[in-house]
C-alpha cells in the first residue's frame, strides 16, 4: 500500500488510511456525495487535510477506492447461482435466495452504490465498470442458467439467454435501489421479496415456481 507521491505507507499509515475511508463511507451515509468535503473527513478521523491528500487525490478517488472494495465483495452475488437448480421446489428457492441476497446487497451498501449510480449515469467510464463489474457477477449466471434450460428443452429455443439474463439484473439493480420507495406504494418489504422472486422465477424458466 503506497501514498499518492509512491512511498510505502507503514502500519500506522495504513491504519490512518483505513480510517479516512471508514470515516468517509459514514459520512456518505448521511450526506449527498457533493457535499462531503476532504476538510470533513480529515476531521471526522482526527487529522488534517494534508494528511489526506497524502493518501487520496480527492474524495472522489477515495470513494473509488470504496467502491472497487465494494465490487470485489459483490463476487458473492454470483455464489448465490452456483450449482443450483431451477427445477420444482429448489427453482423456487433459488430464486428466493438470489432475491435475498441480491436486496441485502442493495441495503449494506447503499450509500456508496448510490454514488456509483450517478458516476455512471453521468459517463464517468471508472464508475460504469465498477457498476456492470457488480451486476455481471449475477448477469453471466444467469444467463448459463436460461442458456441450459433451454438446451434441455425446457424454455422456447428463440428465447435469448442474454437479453432474458439482462433484463432481470436491470429489474433487480432498480428494484433494489428504490427498496425504501416501495412503501409509498402500499408495499412492505416483506411483499417485495416473495413477488420478486416470482419475476425472475418466471423470467428464468417461464413457468410458475412449485412452491
Amino acid at each position: 500500500m503506497r501514498t499518492v507521491d509512491g512511498r510505502a505507507a507503514g502500519r500506522r499509515g495504513q491504519a490512518t488510511r483505513q480510517k479516512l475511508l471508514d470515516c468517509l463511507s459514514e459520512m456518505l451515509s448521511s450526506s449527498p456525495y457533493r457535499d462531503v468535503k476532504v476538510i470533513d473527513v480529515a476531521r471526522k478521523a482526527g487529522t488534517s487535510p494534508a494528511t489526506f491528500y497524502q493518501y487520496f487525490p480527492d474524495v472522489e478517488g477515495a470513494v473509488l477506492e470504496l467502491a472497487e472494495h465494494m465490487a470485489a465483495e459483490s463476487a458473492g452475488l454470483g455464489e448465490l447461482l452456483e450449482g443450483r437448480s431451477w427445477a420444482g421446489k429448489a427453482g423456487w428457492q433459488t430464486a428466493q435466495e438470489l432475491v435475498d441476497g441480491f436486496l441485502e446487497f442493495w441495503r449494506s451498501n447503499d450509500a456508496i452504490l448510490r454514488v456509483v449510480d450517478l458516476g455512471a449515469a453521468e459517463g464517468d467510464k471508472r464508475f460504469y465498470k465498477i457498476r456492470m463489474k457488480i451486476l455481471n457477477t449475477v448477469n453471466s449466471s444467469l444467463a448459463d442458467s436460461v442458456a441450459e434450460l433451454q438446451a434441455k428443452g425446457r424454455i422456447d429455443k428463440d428465447v435469448n439467454p442474454a437479453a432474458v439474463a439482462g433484463s432481470l439484473v436491470a429489474m433487480l439493480a432498480a428494484v433494489a435501489s428504490h427498496q425504501k420507495g416501495f412503501s409509498s406504494w402500499g408495499v412492505k418489504q416483506a411483499e417485495l421479496r416473495p413477488n420478486l422472486a416470482l419475476l425472475v422465477h418466471l423470467g428464468v424458466t417461464g413457468k410458475k415456481p412449485t412452491r
